[in-house]
């Protein structure tokens, strides 16, 4: 080709690239409005998968719990099914603690010998007093050594500023949790016990001719609404535990102290709607799925395998899904061989179209990297003296 003919060829390929439209952009976000103004003196709401908190209140203020102790009562009975030191069949003898217990009851009488299956459903759907100290006793020998079981799977769970002195809830002076920390548990009983967590959204159940309804009104009047517990004292007011799940989306809501069973449904309903209509979640990365492939020194392959350990998740202003980016960086400069596998060698990070980060999680090794034989190493550690 001659070199005019270069240069009319060179005109028109910048030609059509100027014509070119240029991609689209990614539409900026709506605004998104403050959260909704609830009676109540304390709420949260996270979403589930991603950890993000899209709206909160005095999250982090003690308060008194009322029922919703029992979900760190049922966390621990799911442990003590999940670890066969108790079935579902096994009977319960019901003592003279838990036939007088103060409060909701189940209507067990004292001395009967009782399913563990129908004192949970007792516990949870009626929000039996009676029934729910009659699991800690099976569970814990004595209800004070049952708190202690509570108190130690709390501070497993990071709920910082919990504490628990009984079973059912009842007002006690060092008897405390936060919105948060109620959060943190409802998320946990979520994730570990997907066996059992159908347990909360059952509306009713009839035991010994007794017909029991679920406090939850929200299970009728929402069907995404799948749990989780409701709960109420003088002094605590009125506290709903709530979860939901909208195409995929599973949120978690947390009101303590509403002036009324109306006013916390309404509560939860309102932080619940808010997040779904603002917010979306999207899972970036799914668990074990390859993110870099980096060069590993003395090993038996040359490359190995490195992503995430579990899926990653990030909430975000609906319809922005298109600007979420993602980095990954390795800790060292060189990996060397031997390495285990799910070993961390580096981060794996979500931001938005701005920079902020949306969620991290650590890059593990996905599969044993095994050492090499004395030609790969010799090879190698010849390679490695250029890189210091």
């Amino acid at each position: 080709m001659t070199r005019s003919a270069c240069i009319v060829a060179l005109i028109a390929i910048a030609s059509i690239a100027a014509a070119a439209p240029d991609p689209p952009a990614t539409p900026a976000a709506a605004p998104i409005p403050n959260p909704p103004a609830v009676t109540a003196r304390a709420y949260i709401l996270m979403d589930h998968f991603s950890g993000r908190v899209l709206a909160q209140n005095n999250a982090d203020e003690r308060a008194e719990p009322a029922s919703l102790t029992k979900l760190m009562t049922a966390y621990v009975v799911f442990h003590a099914l999940a670890e066969r030191r108790l079935k579902l069949t096994d009977m319960v003898t019901i003592s003279e603690h838990a036939w007088k217990a103060e409060g909701s009851r189940t209507f067990v009488q004292v001395g009967t010998q009782i399913p563990v299956d129908i004192l949970i459903k007792g516990m949870i759907v009626q929000s039996g007093n009676d029934a729910t100290i009659a699991l800690a006793e099976k569970v814990g020998g004595t209800e004070p050594a049952f708190a202690q079981m509570m108190n130690e799977y709390a501070q497993r769970l990071g709920m910082k500023t919990s504490h628990f002195e009984n079973s059912d809830g009842l007002p006690a002076a060092n008897h405390y949790t936060t919105a948060r920390d109620i959060a943190t548990l409802a998320n946990a009983l979520i994730s570990e016990f997907p066996q059992y967590y159908p347990l909360f959204s059952l509306r009713e159940f009839m035991w010994n001719n007794i017909h029991q309804e679920n406090r939850n009104g929200l299970l009728g009047k929402d069907p995404s609404v799948d749990g989780l517990k409701t709960g109420h004292t003088d002094s605590a007011g009125y506290c709903l535990a709530t979860s939901a799940n909208r195409n995929g989306m599973r949120l978690v809501s947390v009101v303590m102290g509403a002036p009324s069973v109306k006013a916390r449904e309404d509560a939860s309903a309102a932080l619940l709607n808010y997040g779904y209509t603002f917010f979306e979640t999207i899972r970036i990365k799914a668990a074990h799925d390859t993110v870099l492939k980096p060069r590993v020194y003395l090993s038996a392959d040359e490359y190995a395998p490195v992503g995430v350990a579990t899926d990653v998740y990030a909430t975000i202003a609906r319809g922005q899904g298109a600007a979420v980016k993602t980095s990954a960086r390795l800790s060292a400069a060189t990996l060397r061989a031997p390495i285990a596998a799910g070993v961390a060698v580096g981060e794996f990070t979500v931001t938005d179209s701005a920079g902020a980060a949306l969620a991290h999680a650590p890059l593990v090794t996905l599969q044993e990297v095994k050492k090499g034989g004395l030609w790969t190493w010799l090879v190698d550690s010849i390679a490695l003296l250029f890189h210091g």
